[in-house]
């Protein structure tokens, strides 16, 4: 049996590049108790570092451990103290290290060695004492539930078990750990539908409501009154109570209602949320040992399984390349944005004015057809404000500022004149948009960005009657605009660098993640959902029953459910895409009669929502007119993914983006699909589909997959 300094240098071994936490033990004398052993985990780095723990890391906290327990066999500490680094306490295994297991004996060796030093924690001669004094996740979470107690800071922005989110477990007694502290039904929210929602993130007050930690304290002064009331537990003066847990059918039914959330999120599809839940699930029994064991194993099983290596890959996209877009210009050719023109006050409009003058805090001036509607798009920006007032997210000084920002003139000439960025949100259509843009360039300042948050049309024809369309660039946006952080940034044929570089600029004021796309028709996010849903319509209107087909597709664990996302959309806007699509690709996109009669009748989708669930319309069902070609599920998704996969090699070949994985960046970003997925490609090339529609996978053997 090998030791823990034994598995933890034969995994550092496998980890050259780690970046190494220290854990510095440092003596205090806490007044009434006596000297306390307080262990500090910093990696030398600021906060846009946060520690983690890798294999030497491990035995870094190990070392520490061995002083401590020491020090307390022998009288000399009345406690044991875990504490981070300025607002970082820690965030959990270093997922760069994971990437590079490729055996299942060395993943199994890195849940093992986890375990074998955190736990010590919980067998030391004496109390220990965590003190979660900033952004806890994973590991980090977990090193601090084998402690006796724990303290937490009000400020902490981030405290999360994130690991089903990316295709994990908990593994380091999180499973175990949490139920039997705070129960079931509590730790399901914290393990499954917390990671399950988007990796939703506690903050410092739930966390001791939830009663993960035992004392709340502000984060001025966090570790030192954490200290003094570790002094008054360790004195006697204190007694921490907590709440017994219900380990009866309580239990058993948080586990079921795990179970549907997972059902509903993933739909059997992603194994991480079910193997939590099994672990959950035994643990109700206590045997700590036992649950750490299956941790293990789960651990190791998923570590060499491609959900979570899709998680990771799709986690680095969204932290690391969305935040360096591929192709966007020198930011020192970007020129200053100090004031903002809105074509259009409709809620499209009026939802891009709030999100510029939120972020840019510069004035934001909307125009329209009539006062009426501008007026009406200026009234949505300032309650949205006062909203923000409500809620204590912003205080009256900004409120009134902002409020003061934002304007609306039916006259582009007085509205623009001044305005270093115009942007219009009017009807998708091409003699509209040419002639708003003539409009504006009639009166913009020569240095003025003009850019279309078109989601479908070519921005280089609405820019070609232009003077200078150079300064055109496309800038389409996702709806909720306040919710998708996605950017489609367009380079039309004349766009300079100029041009493009500010927009980039702005996209990062924005808070948006921005992708550069070539001007091809719909882009990229609208061109695979329009092909993806075509499929889902073309079965449908060849015989397959809806509910046949919507179905079909659940095992993707998509966010919603291809008919419920048209009824999002608006069935006219899917109608419009597909038809400009079908002009432009006919072999390929077609347009639907079935959704044509939708549309026409008026209809806002193929749903009624009567009994809080959607069922399909009468009057919609009545509508359709249907061949007698009838699909099983799995024939409807062999050719959905087989239409997916093949529109994403044609948009590669035609350079629509620079590699696969601004697509997948896009699809996550955009549509909302699933990390377990990879965004798309990663899937696709798991179940061969890539190579039987193309003849070869899209991404390079080891990215999002098992290293060979």
């Amino acid at each position: 049996m090998s030791t823990t300094a034994e598995l933890l240098k034969g995994a550092a071994e496998l980890f050259p590049g780690e970046v190494v936490t220290a854990a510095h033990v440092r003596h205090l004398d806490l007044p009434g108790a006596g000297r306390f052993a307080l262990i500090t985990l910093d990696n030398g780095l600021d906060h846009t570092k946060p520690t983690t723990f890798g294999p030497q890391s491990l035995a870094h906290l190990d070392a520490a451990i061995d002083q401590v327990e020491r020090e307390a066999a022998d009288g000399e500490i009345v406690g044991a103290g875990l504490t981070g680094k300025p607002f970082i306490f820690a965030v959990g295994a270093d997922l760069k290290g994971v990437e590079l297991l490729g055996r299942h004996e060395d993943a199994l060796a890195i849940g093992k060695g986890g375990h074998d030093v955190f736990k010590r924690l919980a067998g030391l001669a004496v109390p220990t004492f965590a003190y979660y004094n900033g952004a806890a996740m994973g590991g980090g979470v977990e090193v601090g539930l084998h402690c006796t107690y724990r303290t937490v800071s009000r400020a902490i922005p981030a405290f999360s078990l994130p690991e089903v989110f990316l295709g994990l477990v908990p593994g380091w007694g999180g499973c175990a750990l949490l139920p039997n502290l705070i129960g079931a039904d509590r730790a399901v929210k914290v393990i499954i539908e917390n990671s399950l929602n988007q990796n939703r993130q506690l903050k410092g007050g739930q966390v001791f409501e939830l009663g993960i930690a035992d004392a709340l304290f502000d984060g001025a002064d966090f570790l030192e009154q954490s200290l003094l009331w570790t002094a008054s537990v360790l004195s006697g003066e204190t007694v921490v109570e907590r709440a017994e847990v219900d380990r009866g059918a309580a239990w058993d039914a948080a586990v079921a209602r795990g179970r549907a959330i997972a059902d509903a999120k993933v739909h059997g599809a992603a194994p991480a949320a079910y193997r939590a839940l099994d672990i959950v699930a035994a643990a109700k029994d206590g045997d700590l040992q036992a649950g750490f064991d299956a941790e293990d194993r789960a651990l190791a099983d998923l570590i060499m399984g491609g959900e979570l290596r899709s998680g990771i890959y799709a986690f680095n996209l969204v932290q690391k390349r969305a935040k360096r877009p591929v192709g966007a210009p020198d930011r020192s050719l970007a020129r200053p944005v100090t004031k903002v023109g809105v074509v259009g006050a409709g809620l499209m409009a009026s939802q891009l004015a709030l999100l510029f003058l939120r972020r840019l805090e510069v004035p934001v001036v909307l125009t329209d057809i009539d006062q009426e509607r501008i007026d009406k798009g200026v009234g949505y920006v300032r309650a949205e404000i006062d909203k923000l007032l409500g809620k204590g997210r912003i205080n009256q000084d900004r409120a009134n500022r902002l409020k003061a920002l934002v304007t609306g003139v039916l006259d582009k000439a007085e509205g623009f004149a001044d305005a270093d960025f115009v942007i219009e949100a009017v009807f998708e259509e091409m003699g509209v948009k040419q002639k708003v843009f003539a409009e504006v360039e009639a009166v913009a300042p020569a240095h003025a960005i003009l850019a279309t948050n078109t989601s479908s049309l070519s921005v280089s024809e609405m820019a070609s009657k232009l003077r200078h369309p150079e300064r055109v660039v496309g800038f389409h946006f996702f709806n909720p605009v306040a919710i998708l952080p996605l950017l489609e940034i367009v380079r039309g044929e004349r766009t300079d660098d100029a041009a493009l570089a500010t927009a980039f600029a702005v996209a990062k004021q924005l808070k948006k993640t921005a992708v550069l796309v070539k001007d091809a028709p719909a882009f990229v996010v609208n061109r695979i959902l329009t092909r993806f849903m075509g499929e889902i319509q073309n079965v449908i209107d060849e015989g397959t029953p809806v509910a046949t087909a919507e179905k079909a597709v659940e095992p993707l664990g998509l966010p919603m459910s291809p008919l419920v996302l048209l009824e999002l959309v608006g069935p006219a806007i899917g109608l419009h895409v597909s038809e400009t699509l079908n002009r432009a690709f006919p072999d390929r996109f077609t347009v639907s009669p079935n959704l044509a009669a939708v549309v026409a009748a008026g209809k806002r989708g193929f749903y009624v929502h009567d009994s809080g669930k959607p069922e399909l319309d009468p009057e919609v069902a009545a509508l359709l007119k249907q061949g007698d070609t009838v699909l099983t599920e799995e024939q409807v998704r062999a050719r959905v993914l087989a239409a997916v996969a093949q529109e994403i090699g044609l948009m590669l070949d035609e350079g629509v983006v620079a590699e696969a994985q601004d697509i997948d960046l896009c699809l996550i970003t955009g549509a909302g699909w699933p990390f377990h997925l990879g965004g798309i490609t990663p899937y696709l090339d798991r179940e061969g589909v890539s190579e039987r529609v193309n003849g070869k996978p899209f991404l390079a053997p080891g990215v999002a997959s098992v290293p060979a």
